[in-house]
């Protein structure tokens, strides 16, 4: 028997925590061929998965369907000694960083966008979830109006599968409602379709996945602390008082001790205004400071300033960002600037702070 041939039947089986395959998520390893007798180990999150008989009598069907003779002996083992439960819900993503602000109109979207953008064009590999139900703006500022993920079933459950864009999987309720619909939901049903857009949806390996927040502190909020672990968030906020005080009230959410969720950082936007006949020039129309203030308050940095400029604009009605353009070279800059140094605290939280734990809330 060809272990070539074996290897590529055990890549049909799907893993039913993430949706990948098992070859692809690197849970076969000791595969052994030994005339009709094959042995290989099969690592799981935990040797209580509900999904463990499923997963074995799956591996043996892909396998004797190749090789009707094969004798299948399939070891398995739990990659969290003494877990009764998987421990980490999204395991295939290293770092989940929520993009977050305390009002909206502030440009929080744009930022998650060019953002997630910058970040994968370091060569990392990012998803992102548009969160903001009420008003989501990722089908607009990515080209994808219209759009529809496709949904395929896993283990007789369905899962969606997130639409592509660039390579970027990329989630939000404006691919499953019509674009004029209005979402108007309470707290339980806004957390079922923040769940099924997490544990739901078919999220390949991702270096970060970038939320999109709402603006505030509401049941999106706390459905998602609830729901994954939040490597830090990014605020968001323009340099004017009135948008500042509205931040440091939703930066106080994920400061507040039961949630415990670091601030990697506060990107001031709409910094100042600049006409594209007169790049050097910059006029402060929103004042000056809010960002900084910000993130003194945080104990964070300034990861960036962006500017008041049409490009953006243009580039998030038109669905190509402004990070995606060419005619725009200092608001790109501005952005790329804005993700090395998200990178750089996310490197730096990671190394000095414990991962962050889902928020147990107290009925």
């Amino acid at each position: 028997m060809d272990k070539s041939k074996i290897v590529r039947a055990l890549a049909k089986v799907i893993d039913p925590t993430t949706g990948q395959d098992i070859i692809t998520r690197s849970m076969i390893r000791d595969l052994e061929v030994e005339g009709n007798n094959v042995n290989f180990t099969l690592e799981l999150s935990s040797l209580e998965s509900k999904h463990k008989q499923d997963l074995n009598f799956a591996c043996i069907g892909a396998i004797q369907e190749v090789y009707p003779e094969a004798e299948v002996n399939v070891h398995m083992v739990s990659v969290n000694a003494g877990a009764s439960e998987p421990t980490t819900v999204l395991p295939q993503v290293k770092n989940i960083i929520a993009v977050a602000s305390g009002k909206g109109g502030v440009g929080k979207s744009t930022v998650a966008v060019n953002l997630a953008l910058s970040l994968k064009q370091t060569g990392a590999k990012v998803g992102m979830i548009d969160a903001d139900l009420y008003g989501p703006s990722l089908p607009t500022m990515l080209g994808l109006q219209g759009k529809r993920p496709t949904v395929q079933q896993v283990y007789g459950k369905p899962r969606i599968m997130p639409l592509d864009y660039q390579g970027m999987p990329v989630m939000s309720i404006g691919f499953i409602i019509e674009p004029e619909q209005a979402v108007v939901l309470r707290g339980p049903r806004l957390a079922g379709v923040i769940k099924q857009f997490i544990s739901e949806t078919v999220w390949p390996d991702l270096d970060y996945m970038v939320v999109d927040l709402p603006p505030g502190t509401g049941d999106i909020q706390l459905t998602l602390v609830q729901s994954v672990p939040i490597t830090g968030a990014v605020m968001v906020t323009t340099p004017q008082e009135v948008a500042v005080v509205d931040a440091v009230k939703a930066m106080n959410m994920f400061l507040l001790p039961q949630v415990n969720v670091p601030i990697l950082g506060v990107v001031e936007n709409m910094a100042w205004f600049t006409p594209k006949e007169l790049p050097d020039n910059k006029y402060f129309l929103f004042g000056e400071g809010g960002g900084k203030k910000l993130a003194r308050m945080s104990n964070s940095m300034l990861l960036g300033q962006i500017p008041l400029v049409q490009g953006i604009r243009e580039g998030g009605d038109a669905g190509r960002p402004v990070v995606e353009r060419d005619d725009d070279p200092i608001s790109k800059d501005a952005f790329r600037q804005v993700a090395q140094n998200t990178l750089r605290q996310v490197a730096i939280r990671n190394e000095m702070i414990a991962p962050t734990q889902i928020v147990k809330m107290k009925q």
